[in-house]
């Protein structure tokens, strides 16, 4: 558009409802239509006496408030009585609405995650949660064979990453057409995404999960999963799905392999950057994890990438950019800087694993007896109720409250469970999300303390 026209005049009329915008100081902002997505007005102006090679110039100007109030201006001003704002567009985006420069251009020099790996893809869809995932293989073989009367076989039902902390059930196929259940419908969305998800069946991997772009809250768009993994695990929002890089990929089998080559796995990461890391760090890279000293293996990157975007003060910074594109995180400066982080972020990870001895140590008590049918959860005064008599006692309020993608955990996990008795191993598990919760506010602000840049 800047090499076709001379001129771009925006006059940003914003009311964007899936963005919860408002004007400047705080009041109410209106859409001038009975629409959720934000208006502009656009004049593009070309002359044709712009030089090939010289890039057109665009000006931008802002109008807040009610409806009334942008109709009225609108109608008593022109082009040439407003005050636009010209703007320096560059690469790689050329926005059209201001951004602060500040630390852009830095920014830029990162490493996106994708340039990280070598595959990766956008997690699984079913189509259809309540038929063709549940809870247990029981229960969602007794829902299948109820609508459809199909025999499920046990071998065909996998265990996923449904949402945080919480793991479910779900028939998995490796193609929809592929489907041996004659009477049960697949939808056209199901989505088995078998080329990463069998890197995860019956394997040792980890995968690394974050949406390329975000619909309107800041980022804290991360998560991790030892298993295959929801496309909505860390959000809800179509915009927000999450992608899948799992950290390691094994080989095909076939009856020429022996055991040992069958299993043999090899790092999801590519080579180059693995060796400019290397080579800026001054240490020896190695496809697993040994005790020599001067030595890195992947699941160090993959722990560093994740205490980098765990930052406070780095997703403030650049939370901007963190919306619109997959997050960029910079080249280790030092070893002992690379250490630090790997450290933290491992111990993250692991907790949202729930393999850290951490979860273990409950902060929490549930001291009440009674049938432990989950009612409508609410939090007062430390404790979370389940119900009218039962609740969780001693939950901090960080760990109610706090945010992964676009679900509150302690909140999320109780709501999906409404009209569900919580089993013994249920309370159990569900204490260990308080303390994962309130463990990762507390190293959050660790990593801070870490000058990353």
């Amino acid at each position: 558009m800047l090499n076709t026209y001379d001129k771009i005049y925006t006059i940003d009329l914003h009311g964007n409802i899936k963005k919860e915008e408002t004007a400047p100081d705080g009041s109410i902002d209106q859409n001038v239509f009975d629409i959720m997505q934000g208006v502009s007005i656009n004049i593009f102006i070309k002359t044709g006496q712009k030089k090939t090679n010289e890039l057109g110039k665009i000006y931008h100007c802002d109008l807040f408030g009610k409806r009334n109030y942008k109709y009225e201006f609108l109608f008593k001003n022109q082009l040439k009585s407003l005050t636009f704002e010209e703007l320096k567009p560059s690469k790689p985006y050329f926005f059209f609405v201001p951004k602060s420069d500040t630390d852009k251009l830095k920014y830029y020099d990162y490493l996106s995650i994708p340039h990280f790996f070598n595959e990766g893809v956008i997690g699984v869809q079913t189509g259809k949660d309540s038929l063709l995932s549940n809870f247990s293989t029981k229960e969602l073989i007794e829902n299948i064979s109820n609508q459809t009367e199909e025999i499920v076989n046990k071998s065909d039902i996998q265990e996923y990453q449904y949402r945080p902390f919480d793991n479910r059930k779900f028939l998995y196929l490796e193609t929809r057409t592929k489907n041996p259940y004659e009477k049960l419908k697949i939808p056209a969305s199901y989505r088995s995404r078998h080329s990463i998800s069998k890197q995860f069946i019956a394997k040792n991997n980890i995968g690394l999960l974050l949406p390329r772009q975000l619909a309107k809250e800041d980022f804290n768009h991360i998560y991790i999963s030892s298993k295959i993994a929801d496309a909505c695990l860390i959000s809800n929002r179509t915009k927000e799905q999450n992608q899948v890089f799992p950290l390691y990929v094994y080989p095909e089998t076939n009856g020429q392999q022996t055991i040992e080559q069958s299993n043999e796995r090899k790092p999801n990461l590519k080579a180059e950057i693995v060796n400019q890391i290397a080579e800026q760090l001054g240490l020896t890279f190695t496809n697993e994890k040994v005790p020599t000293e001067n030595t890195f293996a992947p699941i160090d990157i993959l722990d560093y990438i994740y205490a980098v975007l765990h930052s406070p003060t780095y997703r403030e910074k650049y939370k901007e950019f963190l919306k619109i594109d997959f997050p960029r995180v910079p080249y280790p400066k030092d070893q002992d800087t690379f250490r630090q982080l790997v450290k933290l972020g491992g111990e993250i990870r692991q907790i949202h694993l729930l393999e850290s001895p951490t979860v273990e140590q409950y902060i929490t008590q549930y001291p009440m007896d009674g049938d432990n049918i989950v009612g409508k959860p609410k939090y007062k005064d430390g404790k979370v109720f389940i119900n009218e008599t039962q609740y969780f006692d001693n939950v901090p309020q960080v760990a109610w409250e706090f945010y992964i993608g676009g679900y509150q955990p302690a909140q999320k996990w109780l709501k999906d469970r409404k009209e569900r008795k919580l089993e013994f191993d249920d309370i159990l598990h569900y204490q260990k999300i308080i303390v994962a919760l309130s463990e990762t506010d507390r190293l959050m602000k660790e990593i801070d303390k870490i000058e990353i840049e």
